[in-house]
């Protein structure tokens, strides 16, 4: 039986680029609507279950000291209990969602781009198990 690296190395970075937040409408313009996926980091318990199970090995944990220079976002790690960023490269990732059912805490959401509920995300989850269709926590 082949073995696989339980630790796959690092994406490779081009050498110039721009990591930041954009807003939805501005997404819905610049690409095709598509799911999104989203970790809650303040929830995730770091069992690496995701990243594993992700045929694709799309989703990689990082230091944050790796997405460092990300510019009109939250600084990353600025929370002391966040000790990793998730970084899920959009371009491979199929929304398989075999992350989503892995997941033993149910912090992974799947679901469609649109503007987030008014009162934010309340950190509460549905018999969904992590599926939000129609909204963004």
């Amino acid at each position: 039986m082949p073995k696989t690296d339980a630790n796959p190395p690092l994406p490779s970075f081009p050498g110039e680029y721009v990591l930041q937040e954009v807003s939805p409408d501005e997404l819905q313009k610049a690409v095709k609507p598509k799911q999104f996926i989203h970790i809650d980091q303040s929830e995730c318990i770091m069992c690496e279950g995701c990243v594993d199970i992700c045929p694709w090995k799309c989703i990689h944990m990082l230091a944050p000291d790796t997405v460092a220079e990300a510019v009109n976002t939250v600084e990353p790690g600025i929370d002391p209990e966040d000790h990793v960023v998730f970084v899920i490269d959009e371009d491979v990732c199929t929304r398989c969602a075999l992350c989503v059912d892995r997941c033993p805490t149910g912090v992974i959401i799947l679901g469609k781009t649109g503007p987030a509920p008014r009162d934010g995300d309340l950190h509460q989850r549905d018999s969904n198990h992590g599926y939000a269709y129609g909204m963004r926590f």
